[in-house]
C-alpha cells in the first residue's frame, strides 16, 4: 500500500514538474502566419492583428462595423452588422477563404433581443440562403468604443501548394 501511495505522489510531482517547463517555455508559432491587415481594411489598433493563419485555417479576429477608409463606426445598427461582416470577409478572402468557408462564428452583441434579428437579417443577405456556418451569439455587458456588435471567425481555406 505504501509504494502506490509513493508512486502516486511522485507522479504528481513529475506531472507538476513538466507541466512548470512547459508554461514557462517561449510559445512555439512554427507555422503560424500573423495577419496584420488587409489592404484597405481595418488597421489593427492596439495588440492585436486581424487574423490568422494556422495550417488550412484561417482565424480572423474581432471585427465591428469600422469603416477602413475612415476608422470610424458606421451609422445605424443593420449598417454596422452589414460592415462587421464585410470587414471580417476582407480578412478571409485575402487568405483565399469566402463566408461559406466558414466553418465558426462568434458575434457578440450588447443586446441580444434587440440585435440577434438585426444579425440573422444581415446574415441571410450575405450568405444567401445558406447552409450557415455554426455560430454562437453571446450579449456583452459593453464592447469597445460602446459598440453594438464584433465578431470573429475561422475559415477553412486550404493552402495552395
Amino acid at each position: 500500500m505504501k509504494w502506490r501511495l509513493y508512486v502516486s505522489v511522485n507522479l504528481r510531482l513529475l506531472a507538476s514538474a513538466l507541466a512548470c517547463v512547459l508554461l514557462m517555455s517561449p510559445a512555439r508559432a512554427d507555422g503560424v502566419k500573423i495577419i496584420p491587415s488587409v489592404s484597405g481594411g481595418v488597421k489593427p489598433s492596439g495588440s492585436w492583428s486581424a487574423g490568422a493563419r494556422a495550417g488550412d485555417f484561417v482565424f480572423v479576429g474581432g471585427m465591428r462595423g469600422i469603416e477602413p477608409a475612415t476608422g470610424k463606426l458606421v451609422e445605424g445598427e443593420e449598417a454596422r452588422v452589414r460592415q462587421m461582416f464585410l470587414n471580417m470577409k476582407q480578412v478571409a478572402a485575402a487568405e483565399g477563404a469566402s463566408l461559406h468557408d466558414a466553418v465558426r462564428l462568434v458575434i457578440y452583441v450588447s443586446d441580444v433581443v434587440r440585435l440577434r434579428p438585426v444579425v440573422n437579417k444581415v446574415q441571410e443577405e450575405l450568405w444567401g440562403k445558406g447552409p450557415y456556418p455554426p455560430r454562437t451569439v453571446l450579449e456583452v455587458r459593453k464592447l469597445d468604443q460602446d459598440d453594438i456588435a464584433e465578431v470573429d471567425g475561422t475559415f477553412y481555406a486550404p493552402v495552395k501548394k
